[in-house]
């Protein structure tokens, strides 16, 4: 354990932004395998409604500094291909 109190105060700041980090990046992953799921259902309609709702959470959580920008790119642009790819 730090006994500098700067150090103590860097645990503490460390652990609550890990912890909302971590939150934010459950937040993606649950959106984007609900596309998965509407695409892998074949549901079309809901495919697009869960894609703009991901969208969003992951531009938020791109903002928020939780992704890099590229990765995020990367997540919408697949999610994307997936929806659009469907018949």
């Amino acid at each position: 354990m730090a006994n500098i109190k700067s150090a103590k105060k860097r645990i503490l700041v460390t652990r609550t932004k890990a912890a909302r980090n971590k939150s934010i990046r459950s937040a993606v992953k649950t959106s984007i395998k609900k596309v998965e799921a509407a695409v892998a259902a074949k549901d079309k309609a809901a495919a697009e409604e869960a894609l703009k709702n991901a969208v969003s959470t992951i531009s938020k959580a791109t903002s928020k500094g939780v992704y890099h920008k590229n990765n995020c790119a990367r997540k919408v642009s697949r999610l994307s291909k997936a929806v659009s790819s469907m018949e």
